[in-house]
């Protein structure tokens, strides 16, 4: 069954949503990450996707407080994303609670160091970041769009090791008109063994139902929650608990 993991996305200690990663389309939807974190583990939610938008855009770890925050008071096993550039970013984040950290730029500008954080800390916990237009690959805040092709890109670091991949469709994002389905798909067709968690465009739990359809092991969604497409008890029923 597909796993479910809800979004928090940060700036200035604040949850928030972007569409399609535009800082200026920004909507705050509580003051309180901790109180909404709760309220997924509550929910029975298992593992949270965390995002420092702050960090994104400073480029460098911002928010590694409320990181810490969340991942002592709750049970939720966090991945932690948005400005680790550096071996000293990654340290922090990992003193700081977390079980995961998602890279995406650092894997096309410097390759070197991202390979690096794969040797220190195993595969397990490094999740690769493949933000993508037009099945080409974006970075820096999804602002540049390189030349790279998705397929190559995943293949060259499934070649070296890495099993956890972080796919979103940028067109998608926050819009809240369905998930690439079919990008997804392409993706399990050429690495079978991937867990490949898709982003974007989930506006519904029928969106989620037609990923584990289609053989998806994960799904990363915030807005859908925020606006009240998909409840907590949604959550519950389909994880199958008491409610």
């Amino acid at each position: 069954m597909i796993e479910l993991i809800p979004a928090i996305d940060i700036i200035d200690g604040k949850c928030v949503r972007l569409s399609q990663g535009d800082y200026a389309r920004k909507k705050i939807y509580s003051e309180n990450p901790l109180e909404v974190a709760k309220q997924f583990a509550d929910a029975g939610v298992r593992r949270l996707h965390l995002v420092d938008l702050d960090g994104a855009k400073a480029q460098h770890i911002v928010n590694y407080q409320l990181l810490e925050t969340i991942t002592s008071k709750t049970t939720l096993i966090v991945d932690f994303g948005g400005g680790l550039k550096s071996a000293d970013d990654v340290r922090v984040a990992f003193e700081c609670g977390a079980a995961m950290i998602t890279g995406g730029s650092i894997a096309v500008k410097q390759p070197e160091e991202f390979l690096s954080w794969i040797e220190w800390y195993g595969n397990e916990k490094i999740i690769l970041g493949a933000d993508v237009k037009d099945e080409k690959i974006a970075v820096n805040g999804w602002q540049e769009t390189t030349e790279l092709d998705l397929i190559p890109f995943i293949q060259n670091y499934y070649d070296k090791s890495i099993r956890n991949v972080l796919c979103t469709d940028i067109a998608r994002d926050g819009m809240l008109q369905g998930a690439s389905i079919d990008l997804y798909k392409k993706i399990m067709t050429a690495f079978p063994d991937l867990y490949l968690i898709a982003s974007g465009g989930v506006s519904s739990m029928h969106d989620i139902e037609l990923l584990d359809a289609a053989g998806i092991p994960a799904v990363v969604f915030g807005k859908a929650i925020y606006e009240g497409r998909i409840k907590l008890v949604d959550f519950k029923v389909f994880n199958h608990i008491d409610i």
